[in-house]
């Protein structure tokens, strides 16, 4: 009797991973852009400048926080995937000097990680054979379409998050009465930070209330430090 081949069954997984890139420079533009302008407002308003003049100042303070993260975001990555290029760039060479090593180096990788010598061996004859580049730049350099740099992505990303960010203060300076300006950009802010935080740790697999509590803490601190240098100055001035 025969027996039929049954193929395996694959399941749907989600994984997070490819999120990392986008999901760091997201979450620090907008997050940046929070504290920074905040921060920026209430030391402004503590020194006693005029809500008119406190609003020109947040909104100049949001076009040159995302043009500066976009801008030290950009080189950052882009010296982090030069690096990925290079390394690739030498594997590649390496490759084609000495096949023979490449392949002993990469079945040493799997025993190190538990598996049979001579499966491993098999394994890293095959993973050659198929794509040896990919197989070592994954395997030995720790690079992956998923995890690899995107300049302009993270860029762009942190640009557009920073504005988003900075918007929700200038938002509140905007409408909030003057006398009572300080307090509502601190109070509305601390709300945007923790739902801030709670979103991108979720987005992340991470518990959220722990993320709420890590980025309000800072921004607590951040604004308070401000308001007391600019009342500072303001009573010196």
């Amino acid at each position: 009797m025969m027996r039929r081949m049954v193929s395996p069954r694959r399941h749907a997984e989600r994984h997070r991973t490819d999120r990392i890139g986008w999901l760091r420079a997201a979450v620090l533009g907008a997050n940046d852009g929070i504290v920074s302008t905040a921060s920026l407002v209430v030391g402004v308003a503590a020194a006693g400048t005029d809500p008119g003049g406190v609003l020109v100042t947040g909104i100049a303070g949001l076009v040159a926080g995302a043009m500066s993260m976009a801008a030290g975001e950009y080189v950052s990555v882009h010296s982090q995937a030069d690096t990925e290029k290079a390394d690739i760039a030498r594997e590649r060479g390496e490759l084609a000097a000495d096949p023979a090593a490449e392949l002993q180096e990469l079945a040493s990788l799997y025993v190190a990680r538990g598996v049979d010598p001579e499966l491993a061996q098999r394994v890293a004859t095959q993973m050659m054979a198929h794509d040896a580049l990919g197989a070592h730049s994954r395997d030995e350099l720790g690079i992956s379409e998923a995890v690899s740099a995107r300049p302009v992505q993270a860029a762009l990303a942190s640009a557009a998050s920073f504005a988003a960010g900075a918007a929700l203060p200038l938002a509140v300076t905007a409408v909030a009465p003057a006398t009572a300006l300080m307090a509502w950009v601190c109070a509305t802010s601390l709300v945007f930070l923790a739902a801030l935080g709670a979103l991108a740790a979720g987005a992340g697999g991470a518990a959220p209330l722990a993320g709420a509590w890590r980025v309000t803490f800072w921004g607590a601190l951040a604004m308070g430090i401000t308001a007391g240098v600019g009342a500072m100055f303001g009573a010196i001035a």
